[in-house]
């Protein structure tokens, strides 16, 4: 006789995972993300020599070349991005 193994089985379907709201998402947003402030970071030092996770960093920040200027919210994940890459950028606020 053969036996049949279950391999696996699924936990939840497609129709009944959850997804969160898009009210849910934007309702995360800081005081000053919603006034309007707004930061300016420029790339002055090439990124050759320098770790990968800082190089992300700077791609996330939407910087791309030498004197680069990008204009942000001033939020506290800006705020930590550019206070991690600090020796690369310079911030006006």
């Amino acid at each position: 006789m053969a036996e049949k193994k279950i391999v696996g089985k699924k936990t939840a379907d497609k129709a009944t995972a959850r997804k969160a709201p898009a009210a849910e998402v934007t309702a995360g947003k800081t005081e000053a993300a919603k006034s309007g402030k707004k930061v300016r970071v420029t790339l002055v030092r090439g990124l050759i020599g320098t770790r990968e996770s800082h190089r992300a960093t700077v791609r996330g920040l939407g910087l791309r070349r030498i004197n680069h200027t990008v204009e942000l919210e001033d939020t506290p994940s800006v705020r930590g991005m550019i206070n991690k890459v600090s020796y690369l950028v310079k911030c006006e606020a």
